[in-house]
């Protein structure tokens, strides 16, 4: 293994140490050698057990034999979700015929930023995340359950997942995808839609039948955002069986991924010899081994604030530098829309996941020796399952890339480095995701243009104000404001003004991935304007000097101009946190940490923790 991959989990080991012995004293406290439900009172039992079948209150009631919990992000309005709907039933027929039970401990809300962005809605989707871990640990409240399975999906219904998860980190946990929706409008095609709306060209009619054409059917969306990179994560952390990431709905492959997943949450319990707790499979090297993929594959900038986020669930400190110094280490070995044209599917038809494992452990980029849900550590997930005569089975994965032009092994890479840039300098800290950025618009230096909320700019846009040479500074847009709601709106003006020959960047306290790509944007600016932070003294005309080959994000203001200037005030605040259920989140706006902690507010020390 490369000697700086090694170095630079050493510095998260050692920085980590307090706060990871402290939560691995606290599981081992909380495990049991018996089933859980053994030290309920009669009655606490007879509850749990009275909405079940004859059959399955006599196991429950016993004491002997798993009991395992369900902890769904099911609902019919979303694409990614729905086949979800059918999961419970085959889930508890698999481990009655095992010898065991299983019950839907509880839901958790999932929201699609699909639907939300650019509307009220989306200043509730981050902290959704948290609501999602505190839903989870009420779910898993009972005490009851000897391993939990958790069907989850899209943007924060993962990272949420996983962080209430890990606050049962003494119980084994097993994630179950429901896979991407087959491949509808090519996404070079979506795009130009939606850039011809921008400028006028073409009317809604026409926008809604490309939108339409693309997210068509049940599954995740095929583009290479958060949902799929959530999927990405849990493979390359060790919370799937191997190769179930990206196997479409409603296939025969993927109902038996889905029996084969409770049949070995099963096996993993502390009832049993292979006991394998959450808590202890996501550790250190889990953590750089997700990054590591997140940087290989080009997925989406907003696990820079969930892998902190989720990390600090298990005891365990990211920083922003540790992704900044692996993506010099990691090449970009996938071309995926928004980074190329391919999608998730041909992704997965050219080598997939097993294809970008088995060529990051060849290098010496990944960490070998996990422990995971499955047997063999991660050379177990450089294969590929398929049915043999009915039955799941496993294989090699492709020793050789199917398409170059989606898929390449190191040697061939489309980038010696993973393209994401830590950005530092008197505005703060900041995100870059270069992979997608020429070489030429890596470097922009032009006057700013301030706004506060995305309206404010496409209205400039419209009024031909913004065609120019421009960084398009959009602020008050970070999780104590507003939620940190996702950009995607500014994403077609941007790449026309850039097709115009302008030099444009984008630098914002708020949220844009996903969607994002051919125009450098600094994303995540902390501190956010809301904490006063030095993008809230930024005026028109001032220079700025976005510069992801060094690493700078400038104002060219001096020391004592910018300490005579005062703090702009968010003049939008009642608009934005009132109505659409955004008053019932104050508490979470009121306490939100920086975001390169993870942007939570209930996490233990996410708020205390400042970033020298």
């Amino acid at each position: 293994m490369k000697r700086e991959l090694e170095q630079i989990t050493k510095r998260i080991i050692e920085r980590s140490k307090p706060t990871r012995e402290a939560y691995l004293e606290r599981i081992e406290a909380a495990a049991s050698d018996r089933p859980h439900r053994s030290s309920l009172s009669c009655g606490n039992l007879a509850h749990a057990s009275a909405g079940c079948s004859a059959a399955d209150k006599e196991r429950i009631n016993g004491d002997e034999g798993a009991n395992l919990g369900i902890v769904t992000s099911y609902n019919d309005m979303l694409s990614a979700h729905q086949p979800l709907g059918v999961y419970p039933d085959r889930i508890k027929k698999a481990v009655f015929e095992a010898g065991a039970t299983a019950q839907v401990a509880g839901g958790v809300p999932a929201m699609c930023d699909g639907v939300t962005q650019g509307r009220p809605g989306m200043e509730l989707s981050l902290f959704s995340r948290d609501v999602i871990a505190m839903s989870t640990a009420v779910s898993l409240s009972h005490d009851v359950f000897d391993a939990a399975l958790y069907l989850g999906v899209c943007d924060k219904i993962v990272p949420g997942l996983v962080m209430g998860a890990l606050a049962y980190g003494h119980i084994p946990a097993v994630f179950v995808p429901a896979g991407p929706m087959p491949s509808g409008l090519p996404n070079n095609e979506k795009a130009r839609i939606r850039q011809l709306y921008a400028q006028g060209k073409v009317g809604r009619k026409e926008l809604l039948e490309a939108e339409t054409a693309s997210y068509h059917s049940p599954g995740t969306c095929t583009f290479y955002g958060t949902a799929n990179s959530n999927q990405m994560l849990m493979e390359i952390m060790g919370l799937h069986l191997p190769g179930a990431a990206f196997v479409n709905p409603n296939t025969d492959l993927r109902d038996a991924l889905t029996e084969e997943a409770a049949r070995r949450a099963l096996q993993i319990t502390k009832l049993g010899n292979d006991y394998r707790p959450v808590g202890k499979i996501l550790d250190e090297k889990a953590f750089v081994n997700g990054i590591i993929g997140l940087l290989a594959t080009g997925g989406s900038t907003n696990h820079t604030l969930h892998l902190p986020a989720m990390a600090r669930a298990a005891g365990i400190e990211l920083r922003w530098e540790d992704f900044d110094e692996l993506s010099k280490l990691v090449p970009l070995l996938c071309r995926v829309y928004p980074n190329g044209q391919a999608d998730v599917n041909h992704f997965h038809a050219a080598g997939g996941m097993g294809f970008v494992i088995s060529d990051l452990l060849k290098n010496g980029l990944l960490h070998p020796d996990l422990q995971t849900i499955h047997t063999g550590g991660m050379a177990a997930y450089g294969t590929e399952p398929y049915l043999d005569n009915g039955k799941l089975s496993w294989r090699d994965a492709p020793a050789t890339s199917h398409d170059e032009e989606i898929l390449r092994p190191t040697e061939k890479a489309f980038s010696t480095d993973g393209g994401l840039r830590m950005l530092s300098g008197n505005l703060g800290r900041s995100v870059i995701k270069v992979s997608a950025v020429k070489p030429e618009n890596r470097v922009i230096e032009a006057p700013a243009a301030v706004f506060t909320s995305q309206e404010e700019m496409m209205q400039a846009f419209k009024d031909g104000k913004l065609h120019r040479d421009v960084v398009c500074v959009v602020r008050f847009q970070g999780a104590k404001a507003n939620g940190m709601p996702e950009l995607h709106k500014l994403t077609p003006p941007l790449g026309v003004l850039q097709d115009l020959g302008y030099k444009v960047a984008l630098v914002t306290d708020g949220r844009m991935s996903g969607a994002s790509g051919k125009v450098p944007a600094a994303i995540h600016v902390t501190p956010e304007a809301m904490m006063n932070g030095p993008i809230a003294k930024v005026k028109d005309g001032d220079i700025v000097r976005l510069d992801a080959e060094t690493g700078e994000l400038i104002l060219n203001v001096t020391e004592a101009e910018l300490a005579k200037r005062d703090f702009a005030t968010f003049d939008n605040k009642a608009e934005h946190q009132t109505g659409f259920g955004r008053e019932l989140f104050g508490v979470f706006r009121e306490h939100v940490g920086l975001a390169e902690m993870g942007a939570s507010a209930v996490l233990p020390g996410a708020v205390e923790v400042e970033v020298a």
